[in-house]
């Protein structure tokens, strides 16, 4: 495996031409960057003690852009050369017209690096991963006879950027990547439930496949299965609803994080579009949106326009106070870019994305907060779910479920599904944990067909009057 770092530009010669090349391409823009990268990614799936999936996957190209107004041109290709960048910088001159415009300030320059230049493929032997595996699918049938089947896999890449800026900025970045996830199912009497756990973030792999992290993975997939083996039907109607820390803050990110994304408030197709200065939380609510926690998999030094990552408050004490900027809409809408702009990887434009989002907890002891409910669910795991952003209604399912009544945790539920809007939800918050917690480092987002590494993060949360799709009470 070659571990030699990734130069575009092997002289002072090729770094000159295709600066000249990029000026030509923006004379007359707001803005524009040529955005070189190389990725290489590995991904190991074990399923029912077999190698189900063994891949890798290397890759490298560019992207050039040129923006005037609200119109950006934009080409790539996967050949590196001077011939390929002028053939595509003459295609995104194209949205630059007459020109007219005037080239906005480059981003500010930072020696701010969030995690290791380590590359987690070369973390291990080959050998060594797929043994690893293996061990965790024998680990878990010698815990519970019940068990009938495990999926283990790893998955680690490696990518290596460099965004050139017309005023001859240069930047650099190397992102690694490293995450396990185990999945288990079980059997009793006829009855199968699954369960999951993993994470992983920016580092490498050697403390993913350490059996001291890897079996408290095993342990918690197991567990989850089990629980979900006693799990009785969900009731159904409207009710107080509780979310466990960490990864419940995936419904943040989906009902609350995409409509405080700079582009849908621009366009006004956010559901809170118009409301900067407004009320559309709950008292004692705080979300911010936070690229700079080192190691964390959202984490970025700085984001693919070459503008360093930052701590931006969305949301303070209920109130609206932000959004997140890339370059492009941050000009268009008068404010500082955050160091949002992302992208999948070279062949995609950069738009407005989150990095680490998570709502800040307060001074409410968690089994107080449950205390106080009467009837309602506590939900602690979720698989995902899917959200409106001009009206911000959501629907998510339940991997892992309570009941409460008077007090008190019941019964495992099966099958709970939570309906509501983000703007609705946020403002019937009526107690926030003191026990805030960032997922393990599982999430990825989905904007317009691109995908990128997220975190989500709460404290435990009661939400009042939230409606549970299951069965009939």
């Amino acid at each position: 495996m070659n571990s030699r770092r990734f130069d575009p530009f092997t002289n002072a010669i090729e770094l000159e031409s295709s600066l000249a090349i990029l000026r030509d391409a923006v004379a007359g823009a707001d803005d524009g960057e040529l955005f070189l990268e190389r990725r290489t990614s590995e991904g190991l799936v074990l399923d029912d003690g077999r190698i189900r999936t063994a891949s890798y996957d290397a890759s490298e190209g560019f992207g050039l852009r040129a923006v005037r107004g609200e119109t950006a041109g934009y080409a790539h290709s996967t050949e590196i050369s001077e011939q390929a960048i002028r053939r595509a910088a003459e295609t995104a001159r194209l949205a630059v017209g007459a020109g007219g415009g005037t080239l906005a300030e480059a981003p500010r320059a930072t020696n701010v690096h969030l995690y290791t230049d380590e590359n987690p493929l070369e973390g291990a032997a080959f050998e060594v991963k797929i043994d690893t595996l293996k061990e965790i699918d024998d680990y878990l049938r010698g815990l519970d006879s019940r068990v009938v089947q495990v999926t283990a896999s790893l998955a680690a890449s490696h990518q290596e950027v460099y965004i050139l800026r017309p005023e001859g900025g240069l930047t650099f970045d190397i992102r690694p990547m490293a995450r396990l996830s185990i999945a288990v199912i079980v059997e009793q009497n006829g009855r199968r439930e699954s369960g999951s756990a993993g994470g992983g973030g920016r580092f490498g792999l050697t403390g993913l496949i350490a059996p001291d992290h890897w079996q408290g993975v095993a342990r918690e997939a197991l567990r989850i299965a089990v629980v979900n083996l006693d799990a009785v039907p969900a009731p159904a109607g409207v009710m107080d609803v509780a979310l466990g820390p960490g990864w419940p803050g995936v419904l943040l990110h989906e009902a609350v994080g995409h409509g405080l994304e700079g582009d849908f408030n621009r366009k006004k197709t956010s559901a809170f579009a118009g409301l900067m200065g407004q009320q559309v939380a709950a008292k004692g609510v705080t979300v911010l949106d936070d690229g700079t926690i080192p190691d964390r998999r959202g984490s970025i030094s700085v984001d693919d326009e070459g503008t360093p990552s930052e701590k931006t408050t969305l949301i303070e004490d209920g109130i609206l106070v932000g959004y997140m900027q890339d370059r492009q809409n941050a000009r268009l809408m008068g404010v500082p870019p955050t160091g949002n702009g992302r992208r999948e990887s070279y062949a995609h434009a950069p738009m407005p994305r989150m990095t680490n989002t998570y709502m800040l907890g307060s001074d409410a002891a968690p089994d107080e907060i449950l205390a106080d409910m009467k009837n309602g669910i506590y939900a602690v795991g979720f698989s995902g779910g899917q959200v409106d952003i001009t009206n911000g209604k959501f629907v998510f399912n339940c991997t892992e479920a309570y009941r409460v009544e008077n007090g008190r945790v019941g019964a495992p539920v099966k099958g709970a599904t939570l309906i509501g809007d983000g703007a609705t939800a946020m403002k019937q918050i009526r107690a926030v944990g003191n026990d805030m917690a960032l997922d393990p480092g599982v999430g990825n987002c989905g904007k317009q067909g691109q995908w990128v590494p997220v975190g989500v993060g709460q404290p435990t949360l009661l939400i009042g009057g939230l409606t549970v799709g299951g069965s009939a009470a």
